[in-house]
């Protein structure tokens, strides 16, 4: 499935919505490692950016939208539509990520 057609939206524009096959999700659980907790600890000090998390969000993030895009794939969807993500913490520096939506077949108008 191209990444093209996911959209958070409820419709996708340009194209007409033919049959709904539910919701569809992906899962992920990180956690950081001792040396990544140590140096999140230390960044703050000089204050901006904590990168280290931010790439473990953004990677968290970008595996959920993977794992959601090959679960549509697999029912036959060719688009998905009102994508969201949400994060639970499950313990101390253990996090899941879920990214959730409907997967749709449409065709272009």
């Amino acid at each position: 499935m191209d990444a093209a057609m996911v959209t958070t939206a409820f419709e996708l524009t340009g194209h007409r919505l033919l049959r709904s096959l539910g919701v569809v999700r992906g899962v992920t659980v990180r956690s950081r490692s001792l040396v990544g907790t140590l140096h999140a600890t230390l960044q703050p000090i000089r204050g901006g950016n904590i990168s280290i998390l931010t790439e473990l969000c953004e990677n968290s993030r970008a595996e959920a939208f993977a794992f959601m895009m090959r679960h549509a794939s697999d029912l036959g969807a060719n688009a998905i539509i009102a994508v969201r993500y949400d994060a639970t913490d499950i313990m101390s520096g253990v996090t899941e990520v879920l990214c959730y939506g409907t997967a749709v077949t449409v065709e272009r108008t």
